[in-house]
């Protein structure tokens, strides 16, 4: 076959290998195996069923769905008939799922089950586009069909040739999908992306890793984000099977699919990392000393780049059974969609778990750089993908150029040219550094950077992951802009707090007491009092506050990929964050 011009190109690659891959249903603890030819007759008669709908090229496809085989079978029945999906978190609110169905015009929405349903009904009257609603489970109620009644039933002759036939019909410049921003800082926008910015990316992407074959990945970072799409259609070029579970998931899906490669956001090696020094610390006296030696041997082979006899026994002692809880076979693992603090780098690195941090947006298709299999730099997001350009504004803005950036926001041309300059310079609204060899660092985020009452400009990001370094603290955020100094809020790691507490003889069955108690504000001084000893004076944080709930989807304060929304925590936390700069009293005095 010749070079992959769409995305339909990818996906006969896949349904044409042999032995045969498969979609594999991994969801509570299912194992249920769609093997190729078979996922792509699914495709082929949804796309028929589609078309006996009326939906044709151009039109738009809203998909709200959690991973599952279905979403990609909706996915590529939708892409072969020229159409463009439009995928919405599951997650989101019924007043969210109107504005992106509405602003897209949407023709066709459909939804995974009756609670995903339910929000689709309930905004349909506000979205006039809407002419057909689709579920994947369960009952349809009237005016609703269900994925299996408009499936047309083809042999696997018909498939081929219908799938064949589409080919010629869909361009490389096509829209593919509009993907709405998570919107941490302002109203989201519908990132147009074509079938060429998929394929130059993942093709670019794949071709500086090693492929063997034959392996399987497991997929738990949602669909609808664009990074798990973009290594999806990868998986599907490089002819792998595709397990799905939900990222709650993992914990079971990991040793029994022992995938060969997964991708997930920072968060989740953090939470893997805090988890198994939160086991360790309750552990026999024996067993802590032989982790805690085992730690600082797999650190140190990182930073000198050598693994020597001590290395190998530790392997046999302690990281060979951490890596049997991920599968036992992991080659590599992506990182994305946020900094990933350095020293979790380093521990997984050090324990034989490749993690490769890499760098993007949505709006290029995402990826913009990788750490590379080989020569992976921790701390930096590697080197740019062959093919991709990138430069550092004199104001330290990263911007970037190339058949990955995408066509624009949709119905947004002002938008569009705020970002997206004549000469085809994307500006990605981060702060970077380029080293001379060529490897990128992402320092900040422009529009959080913190300009003190001074004119002190403040990267709050870099601080803040120093903090949630500690084991006490799961979350942070920085405040400061145009105020006389910086103020922190932080969510403890309560598993942490607690065993801490218990340690100490301090009760923790009343969480504001136990928060409030002076063991407890002099820990978290002195976490940050660490922290402030590597800044300069006004950068460091001369007050802060310990928030009783962890930041959630569901309340507002992260994103669908656990990036703190800081604007959405400063406004629910604003009488916290203004006591601080009213109070007399400075947190030095709280020791």
């Amino acid at each position: 076959m010749n070079e992959p011009r769409t995305l339909l190109d990818l996906f006969a690659v896949w349904r044409a290998a042999v032995p045969a891959p498969a979609l594999i249903d991994a969801r509570g603890g299912r194992e249920s195996r769609i093997a190729a030819p078979e996922a792509a007759r699914r495709v082929a008669g949804l796309a028929r069923g589609l078309a006996a709908l009326g939906i044709g090229k151009g039109d738009r496809v809203a998909l709200l769905s959690g991973d599952r085989p279905e979403w990609h079978i909706v996915d590529f029945a939708v892409l072969h008939l020229g159409a463009a999906d439009v995928p919405v978190y599951p997650t989101l609110l019924a007043d969210q799922v109107r504005a992106i169905v509405a602003d897209s015009g949407a023709r066709v929405v459909v939804a995974e089950n009756a609670e995903q349903l339910a929000k689709v009904l309930e905004v349909r009257p506000a979205c006039p586009a809407v002419e057909h609603v689709i579920v994947i489970d369960g009952d349809a109620p009237e005016g609703v069909r269900t994925l299996a009644s408009i499936t047309e039933s083809v042999s696997l002759e018909e498939t081929t040739s219908f799938l064949d036939g589409c080919l010629p019909r869909v361009q490389a410049g096509d829209l593919a999908t509009l993907i709405y921003t998570s919107g941490t800082t302002g109203e989201p926008k519908g990132v147009m992306l074509t079938h060429d910015n998929f394929v130059f990316d993942s093709i670019s992407a794949a071709g500086v890793m090693p492929w063997p074959g034959h392996e399987t990945a497991l997929v738990f970072l949602p669909l609808s984000h664009v990074l798990e799409r973009l290594v999806d259609y990868i998986y599907f070029g490089k002819q792998l099977s595709i397990a799905y579970c939900g990222i709650l998931e993992t914990g079971d899906a990991l040793p029994r699919v022992r995938p060969h490669l997964f991708t997930a956001v920072p968060r989740f090696y953090e939470k893997v990392y805090d988890r198994i020094f939160h086991e360790l610390s309750t552990a026999p006296r024996l067993k802590r000393a032989i982790f805690k030696r085992a730690v600082h041997v797999a650190l140190e082979s990182v930073r000198s780049g050598r693994r020597g006899a001590s290395w190998r026994l530790y392997d046999l002692l302690v990281y060979s059974k951490i890596r049997a809880a991920v599968g036992g076979r992991l080659r590599f693992s992506i990182s994305g969609g946020a900094p990933l603090p350095v020293i979790v780098g380093e521990f997984f690195h050090g324990i034989g778990v490749l993690v490769l941090e890499g760098y993007g947006l949505t709006e290029t298709s995402p990826v913009i750089s990788v750490n590379r299999f080989d020569r992976p730099r921790l701390g930096t997001v590697g080197e740019a993908i062959p093919g991709v350009e990138v430069r550092i504004a004199p104001d330290g803005e990263v911007l970037t150029r190339g058949r990955h950036v995408m066509r624009g926001y949709w119905n947004k041309p002002q938008a569009t040219a705020d970002v997206l300059d004549a000469e085809g310079w994307l500006a990605t609204g981060d702060i970077g550094e380029l080293s001379a060899d060529g490897y990128l660092k992402i320092t900040d985020r422009k529009k959080d950077i913190l300009v003190t009452a001074g004119g002190k400009n403040v990267a709050p990001q870099a601080i803040e992951d120093k903090l949630r370094e500690s084991p006490l603290i799961e979350n942070a955020v920085l405040f400061g802009d145009r105020k006389p100094y910086i103020v922190a809020l932080i969510v403890p790691n309560f598993d942490g707090l607690k065993h801490w507490a218990a340690t100490r003889g301090v009760s923790a069955a009343d969480v504001p007491a136990l928060l409030a108690h002076p063991d407890v504000v002099a820990a978290y001084q002195q976490v940050v009092d660490g922290v402030n000893q590597h800044l300069a004076r006004f950068e460091t944080i001369k007050k802060f506050r310990l928030i009783g709930e962890s930041f959630s989807i569901a309340s507002g304060e992260l994103t669908p990929t656990l990036k703190v929304k800081r604007r959405a925590v400063e406004k629910r936390y604003g009488g916290e964050i203004a006591t601080m700069y009213t109070e007399e009293a400075t947190f030095e005095s709280w020791s």
